[in-house]
């Protein structure tokens, strides 16, 4: 056996063989594998294919030297082996981790994709105290096995799409037949039919293409690593997409209140998630209003301060050359900094920038009189408020949205704050992701929103609405 990289500019390749190894020309890790006695060639690439899968199915049978030519063609005859007809095809074939076969002026793909993937480990994240702690992987079949092993049902259904003219992103839509409204999955099936792009490489990426709504802050789509969590979403009538390459799974049409609930509330005690999640709902109005509250306050309206307080806080601000409003526009942007570069450098360095650098900072610029010792109070509440909203992209939504209010509450005091809350509202009183209107604040099972209801409750309140909407 010879195992070589061929260039196809050789007359003497057949007309097949020669026109894929010249579309595949200067790729080194390409495998073109002769066998002169039975004038078989075999072109894939190794580190796509399974070896033992290759050796059993592939280079056994047409490299024995003992084989004739009936047994051959009876061999390529199997269901397994396609027949190509064209040089495209082969070539797009072999990019996807198949092996051509090149026999007698014939050729056949067999696929034998089993390239190396990460292992299941478990999800760091989106951690939970208890439940399942596995995550999905960058391996489509292996997300997939991950969602049929848990979700064991005729009625779950998957659509396979090809995303990217260069990269041809294998993606699966996932729902559960008659549970899932039609009019979402044929819209769901539309978008995705119109993505013309060169590359998808990831979920994140692949949601913008079908975001409606590109200028708002909030997320559209809510997006897990988590497979317990996926299918829960398919049993509510949600769809969920997984991409090939990508570890992430959105899910689809998300609400408001799902960015706030945690798989940990499922595998607790009712009373002590619904306390946990009304913890949630209050820290959202804290990283929202608090440091605006300080600016309006300090800046408009003392008169709102007691007595015992205010004292403090002429002292405290007696040496502060800035305005309230550019001291917490200062500090909020020295906490994202701080915040960005602990999420960009390693784990263990990260931690201690974010720990050290805050106290020494704060510390520092109270010190120096930059600053006011109340405001880097207000202003770590709120950053610390922030981390408790579980999803990382709605966190993120808000801590944005933070900076406008802060900004109208320093130009037009307490009315500028009511300004900010009412555009915060109206922003999420938009269209989901499927151009329902209002759907995004829709309540949906009021037994699992604010607070979380036995599950007994809310697998009684499911079923009346699936006979009802029937």
């Amino acid at each position: 056996m010879e195992f070589l990289v061929k260039d196809a500019a050789k007359n003497t390749e057949p007309e097949l063989l020669s026109r894929t190894l010249q579309a595949l020309n200067h790729c080194a890790d390409l495998v073109h594998q002769k066998f002169p006695l039975h004038a078989i060639d075999l072109v894939y690439f190794a580190h796509l294919t399974g070896k033992e899968q290759l050796r059993k199915d592939v280079i056994e049978p047409f490299g024995a030297a003992d084989n004739h030519q009936a047994q051959i063609e009876e061999q390529l005859t199997q269901s397994q082996y396609v027949q190509a007809t064209s040089s495209e095809q082969l070539t797009q074939g072999i990019l996807g981790g198949q092996v051509a076969i090149y026999y007698s002026g014939q050729a056949y793909l067999y696929d034998s994709y089993s390239p190396d993937t990460r292992s299941i480990t478990s999800s760091e994240t989106e951690t939970v105290i208890s439940g399942p702690q596995d995550s999905f992987t960058e391996s489509l079949s292996t997300n997939l096995s991950l969602i049929r092993r848990r979700l064991q049902d005729p009625r779950l259904k998957s659509l396979s799409f090809k995303l990217g003219s260069e990269s041809g992103s294998t993606m699966s839509l996932l729902y559960m037949d008659g549970v899932a409204d039609p009019d979402d999955l044929q819209l769901m099936c539309e978008k995705l039919q119109g993505i013309h792009t060169h590359t998808v490489l990831d979920t994140n990426t692949l949601t913008q293409y079908l975001d409606p709504r590109p200028f708002t802050v909030f997320p559209q789509f809510l997006t897990t690593v988590r497979p317990d969590v996926a299918v829960s979403k398919l049993a509510k009538g949600n769809l969920v997409g997984l991409l090939d390459g990508s570890q992430i799974a959105f899910s689809a049409p998300a609400t408001f209140y799902e960015f706030f609930s945690s798989p940990d509330d499922y595998y607790m005690s009712w009373l002590v998630s619904s306390a946990i999640r009304l913890l949630r709902y209050i820290a959202l109005f804290i990283t929202l209003g608090f440091t605006a509250f300080y600016v309006t306050v300090v800046t408009y309206h003392y008169e709102m301060i007691p007595p015992s307080l205010l004292n403090n806080l002429m002292e405290s601000r007696n040496k502060v050359p800035f305005t309230p409003l550019m001291e917490a526009i200062i500090m909020e942007f020295t906490i994202e900094l701080l915040r960005e570069a602990g999420a960009r450098l390693p784990t263990k360095v990260g931690t201690t920038i974010g720990t050290v650098g805050g106290i020494v900072i704060g510390q520092a610029a109270v010190q120096a009189g930059i600053t006011s010792n109340i405001l880097i109070i207000s202003v770590s509440i709120s950053a610390i408020a922030s981390f408790v909203i579980p999803s990382y992209s709605m966190s993120s939504a808000i801590r944005l949205f933070r900076f406008a209010i802060i900004v109208l509450a320093g130009l037009l005091g307490n009315f500028g704050l009511v300004i900010g809350l009412a555009l915060f509202v109206i922003q999420l009183s938009g269209k989901n992701a499927f151009g329902g209107a209002g759907a995004y604040m829709s309540p949906g099972n009021w037994l699992d929103m604010i607070v979380r209801a036995p599950v007994q409750w809310i697998d009684k309140a499911r079923k009346h609405a699936k006979s009802s909407s029937r």
